[in-house]
């Protein structure tokens, strides 16, 4: 099922369908990411802090279980971004899809897209059988502002 396309119905009829319930929690999860800004990644605790400040109770705990299991049925990316912990993003469309490019000393994070790359996932998943949720390659590397600041004076 595309992310785009996925409403409060659409998601509880999935998870309905593995014998998994729609909570309010998980709802709730679904439209903050839905209402997100374009281009933005957010961790497990940037999540509880929107959430502790729009005055929803929802442990850290059930925040980590359900970012875990909206990345496994493709509804969120799980990204690895510089900073050593998992941020997540809503899963957008094949025409939206995107990369990473990562400074590993500033965190600056640049998204760009690449059809060649999600042609080889399309058809390396389509090879063997498999149906493509989401094709990304994060690239970890030094920024030109980092890259002058390791310059010798």
């Amino acid at each position: 099922m595309n992310a785009s396309v996925y409403t409060a119905a659409s998601l509880k009829a999935e998870l309905n369908e593995k014998g998994w319930r729609l909570t309010p929690q998980r709802e709730t999860i679904l439209q903050i990411f839905q209402n997100l800004p374009k281009g933005t990644h957010l961790s497990a605790e940037d999540l509880y802090d929107v959430l502790k400040a729009d005055g929803e109770g929802i442990s850290l705990s059930t925040i980590y279980r359900t970012l875990k299991l909206m990345a496994r049925m493709g509804i969120l990316r799980e990204l690895e971004l510089a900073e050593g912990h998992k941020h997540y993003e809503i899963n957008q469309p094949h025409p939206y899809h995107h990369h990473h490019l990562i400074c590993v000393r500033c965190s600056k994070t640049i998204e760009f897209k690449s059809d060649p790359i999600l042609k080889i996932g399309t058809k390396a998943a389509q090879r063997e059988g498999y149906h493509l949720l989401d094709c990304q390659l994060t690239i970890h590397a030094v920024c030109p502002t980092c890259q002058r600041s390791l310059l010798p004076g």
